[in-house]
């Protein structure tokens, strides 16, 4: 049996915590103690259920997780990524890792700036939109970075296709004109199937639209330049970056070209900024001040002693509409494991199901199951002081105020005769607010989630910077599509086949 002295699972049983009212009145410094402000942003865990004991007792385990150890691995280039034998340097692109690592990151930064110099000097001809094709992490760091900062931006207009469905490539291609498009093919292995053959369609669209040398306007982000290269891009015009950056965690590398040349350099150095001041702060601070280890903390606590399953976060600001789609792969592949880092069962719940909206919107299609359902939902709000519009102030408060409002009902529930009226509250919650989406901010908020990331793969014992889960499918799908070893396939599958194909698929 567990030791209730040093393991917090077997110390707070299902049940026996206090509800959170009781909480604010038995610690009459909670607000102090569970809200940390970091590098522009407010991270507010009063709302959630850890008591001091529970903060003490899993810092306990964190430690013997050997977390200190591990992070001075992440932060020093150490092999953190056992099963495919790699470090995780994504922290050196913005600065903070092993010094022979951030000079290479700054060296890979110096060309992405000379590139993005080439482009605003036609070297590439007329540009005025940019093509970027990727997948997963290739498309949506991207993507969240243009949509949530390069709203008022002109310099070029920016579409980011991922889906391998012609329709999403089509509808993008229909809103450019081929002879001022800049193709961007992101790809760490550069074979990837849906990326190549978007990368492949785009290029015919330019040939068919009379573009002479259509690679003339192509520009590659990979780690396997020989490939980009084979492939038919100029080896001047491919921006690499290192294997030990996984594709989840590489919007700072050069796969963040496109949101550097959409935004301005400045911008990009500026989110590079943010993030690197909160991996000091996940580096230095002690574990009850530590936003990251917190919210590792809250989320350890509501999977493995409360029994939620899913964690859901609702952006306020209509800017970060795209926060949830990037948190569901950043943390659901990293975590989303069932074996230890020695290969043992996992043992316990580790990566939440995570999903999510945007602010108003979502009260009127789920909020519903959230203060009156059976589930146990860990909910998180992202909110901004500062307005991203212009128009009378009483959006923005409007905004704000149901915002909060949320979090106190939720918390405060409201006792009725009517069963159907009665809200039972002491439901968690936790508010991220920031005090304006700007790049420097945003690059501190996305350093906090992989932080977190990385300190709840600690407190489990798995290693979050693989992802073999995603295999099985592609193997299927190439032997499917003739491309790969043949397989057998169950009646189901081969009777789709028949009826999408005909006959055997062929």
């Amino acid at each position: 049996m567990s030791d209730p002295a040093s393991d917090p699972w077997a110390a707070a049983a299902p049940g026996a915590a206090a509800t959170l009212a009781d909480l604010f009145d038995a610690e009459p410094d909670r607000l102090d103690r569970m809200v940390i402000e970091e590098a522009g942003l407010r991270f507010d865990f009063s709302k959630t259920h850890l008591d001091r004991g529970l903060v003490d007792a899993f810092a306990r385990i964190a430690d013997e997780a050997g977390l200190p150890a591990r992070r001075e691995a992440l932060f020093g280039g150490g092999i953190v990524n056992p099963t495919e034998g790699r470090a995780a340097e994504h922290a050196a692109e913005r600065g903070e890792g092993a010094a022979e690592s951030v000079a290479r990151a700054r060296r890979f930064q110096a060309r992405m700036r000379t590139l993005i110099d080439a482009v605003e000097a036609d070297v590439f001809g007329t540009v005025g939109s940019i093509l970027h094709v990727g997948i997963g992490g290739s498309a949506l760091g991207p993507k969240l970075l243009v949509d949530a900062l390069g709203r008022h931006a002109d310099r070029y207009d920016t579409e980011i296709v991922s889906n391998v469905d012609g329709a999403a490539l089509e509808e993008a291609m229909g809103r450019m004109d081929p002879h001022a498009t800049l193709l961007v093919i992101a790809s760490k292995t550069f074979t990837t199937t849906e990326t190549m053959l978007n990368a492949r369609s785009a290029l015919s669209w330019m040939e068919e639209h009379g573009v002479v040398d259509p690679f003339g306007k192509v520009v590659a982000l990979t780690a396997s330049p020989d490939r980009a290269v084979e492939f038919g891009v100029d080896e001047t015009r491919i921006l690499p970056f290192t294997e030990s950056v996984g594709g989840r965690f590489s919007l700072w590398s050069s796969i963040g070209f496109p949101a550097a040349l959409a935004l301005g350099w400045d911008a990009f150095e500026s989110l590079l900024e943010g993030a690197a001041a909160m991996d000091r702060h996940f580096r230095l601070a002690p574990p009850e001040r530590n936003a990251p280890l917190l919210a590792a903390f809250v989320d350890r606590y509501y999977a493995n002693v409360r029994g939620a399953e899913t964690r859901a976060v609702f952006a306020y600001d209509e800017r970060l509409r795209l926060l949830p789609d990037y948190l569901q792969q950043l943390e659901m592949e990293s975590n989303g494991k069932s074996v230890r880092l020695d290969g043992s069962p996992a043992g316990r719940a580790t990566s939440p199901i995570v999903w999510g909206g945007v602010g108003t919107d979502a009260q009127h299609a789920v909020f519903q199951l959230l203060h009156q359902g059976t589930h146990l939902v860990q909910v998180e709000f992202v909110a901004s002081v500062e307005p991203g519009d212009t128009l009378a102030p009483d959006h923005h408060r409007q905004l704000l105020v149901n915002c909060f409002a949320q979090g106190a009902a939720l918390m405060a529930g409201r006792p009725s005769e009517d069963p159907h009226r009665g809200y039972p509250g002491n439901r968690p919650s936790t508010t991220i607010l920031l005090d304006r989406v700007d790049p420097h901010t945003l690059g501190a908020l996305i350093a906090f989630y992989e932080h977190r990331v990385f300190a709840n793969a600690v407190l489990l014992g798995i290693n979050p910077f693989d992802q073999f889960g995603v295999e099985l499918g592609k193997e299927m799908a190439k032997a499917l599509d003739g491309g790969g070893d043949a397989l057998d396939f169950d009646p189901s599958t081969e009777a789709l086949l028949a009826r999408a194909f005909g006959g055997d698929g062929d």
